[in-house]
């Protein structure tokens, strides 16, 4: 297989450079001191700009082409058939997009991540704004490039981080959901009212020893994985061995942790994909929807589980006696699992979550067509805040500006979160049928019957497959499904609240 070897080879190098930008991305998370975010920009637009021509060459389309006439007699999930057809869709997708386009939204995206820390700090969105409209700008001459290929704007930057998925099909669940959890988050809010959360303190460096210990029971491996504090987590890294997760901590709340959580589902998602992928276009989760279904299932399904603190509260207590006095892992799992709406997403409990979500995928939808102006963002958010959630903002720090994906260009990004919670209860109710004694061995402190399931049946196959055939593949149906998030809510609710 001459012209596959090539081809291969050729992808190795592409995929080189985009590791390289990650970890250079990471590091202005992370550690780059402030004054150098102007010349990051530039690096990070000259290593999106080597890859994406290096990458949308004619070399490349002849490669492709060589290499398909010699996968023909190699079955279709073989490693080598999906590289060329999953290259193939990539390839055609990035030749409509110029190289100074790939540069410039790089470039403005890398300038605009300290602007938006500095303008979340002081909660001046006027601040923030201009940075943001060059944004935006520069996404809506990226859809110009898909013209009449696509049902509507954004189409376009939905199917970047969901290949497949279609605005209206996302609108259809997000309707389904909303029918069904708002009524429910409602009653359950109600009942929940007066729960006093824990009032700390929260020593850090506990904290960092109780989430080190939580993170390694899930699978971090100190030889593959980094763990680091930053201004809004998030997880990269430059390949399965080389897994950089981060989070941040809190005196007040243990909020962190959750953060913590959900880093590591995403971490599991990268480590365990197949090595033979490695280097390739295949050697990472399918899709943000995918990827969130992940770090959602361990936060939530097992991290906000009575099992998982039936384990972890005794340790919890012995780190934290006087924030735990008065608790037992009964009275902390139900505390945990208080149903409150709150201003914060990353910090917003399971039930609300997804309105946050519905929020903002209803913004960008508008931003995109031009039904709304940013300077009238904020006062649109504070509204759709009281309307979903019956929250009055305060201030932009604590709404408009709260997330960095704006700040980073990734506009069509949101939606996968709630994707992912539907996902993550299809995938979970596979495995709870496949693995019957998942919640002893939670509450024994065994997490590798979980680990192992989901590395053999959804991580190993990497980008092999579209997400609805790896969906398929996982559970036995290409569609994703909300009723089965939505009865486990439900059930759940109705064990802590007494609500349906």
């Amino acid at each position: 297989m001459g012209a596959y070897d090539d081809l291969k080879a050729r992808l190795g190098e592409i995929n080189d450079l985009h590791s390289s930008a990650a970890i250079l991305d990471w590091d202005q998370h992370v550690m780059m001191p402030a004054r150098g975010a102007a010349i990051r920009a530039e690096q990070l637009a000259t290593l999106g700009n080597l890859a994406h021509e290096m990458f949308v060459d004619d070399e490349t389309g002849r490669l492709l082409d060589a290499a398909a006439s010699s996968v023909d007699s190699q079955p279709y999930d073989s490693d080598e058939a999906s590289l060329v057809r999953v290259t193939r869709r990539d390839w055609e997708k990035a030749r409509r997009i110029p190289s100074e386009l790939t540069a410039d939204m790089t470039r403005q995206a890398s300038l605009a991540i300290p602007i938006w820390v500095e303008a979340r700090r002081t909660s001046d969105y006027k601040a923030f704004l201009p940075a943001l409209q060059r944004n935006l700008d520069l996404r809506k001459r990226y859809v110009e490039c898909f013209e009449g290929t696509f049902d509507e704007a954004y189409d376009v930057l939905l199917d970047d981080y969901e290949p497949g998925m279609r605005t209206a099909e996302v609108r259809h669940l997000f309707d389904y959901v909303k029918e069904h959890q708002a009524p429910l988050v409602r009653r359950a809010a109600e009942a929940a009212a007066g729960v006093t959360p824990p009032a700390g303190p929260w020593d850090i460096d506990t904290q960092k020893i109780f989430e080190l210990e939580v993170a390694k029971a899930f699978g971090f491996d100190e030889d593959a994985w980094r763990l680091d504090k930053t201004v809004h987590p998030f997880a990269t890294g430059a390949g399965s061995q080389d897994i950089r997760i981060t989070t941040r901590y809190f005196t007040d709340h243990l909020g962190g942790l959750f953060g913590t959580m959900h880093e590591t589902g995403h971490g599991l998602y990268e480590h365990q994909v197949s090595p033979t992928l490695e280097r390739t276009p295949l050697g990472s989760g399918v899709s943000l929807g995918f990827h969130e279904s992940q770090s959602r299932m361990w936060e939530n399904l097992v991290g906000r589980g009575r099992p998982f603190w039936r384990h972890f509260f005794p340790r919890l207590a012995e780190l934290f006696p006087s924030a735990t006095a008065g608790f037992d892992s009964e009275s902390w799992y139900r505390v945990m699992n208080t149903v409150e709406p709150s201003l914060i997403r990353v910090e917003a409990d399971e039930a609300t979550y997804n309105l946050h979500i519905i929020l903002r995928f209803e913004l960008e939808q508008a931003m995109i067509n031009g039904t709304i102006a940013l300077a009238d963002l904020p006062g649109e958010w504070n509204r759709l805040m009281w309307e979903y959630l019956g929250i009055e903002v305060p201030d932009d720090a604590n709404g408009v500006l709260q997330d960095t994906h704006w700040a980073g260009g990734s506009i069509g990004y949101f939606p996968t979160y709630a994707l992912g919670n539907l996902i993550g209860a299809q995938v979970w109710s596979r495995i709870e049928a496949d693995i019957p004694n998942l919640t002893a061995s939670f509450e024994a402190g065994d997490f590798a019957p979980l680990r192992t399931w989901l590395g053999s049946h959804l991580h190993v196959l990497g980008r092999k497959f579209t997400p609805a055939e790896t969906l398929e593949r996982v559970v036995g149906t290409s569609s994703i499904d909300p009723a089965p998030y939505v009865a486990y809510l439900r059930d759940k609710l109705g064990d802590l609240y007494g609500v349906a």
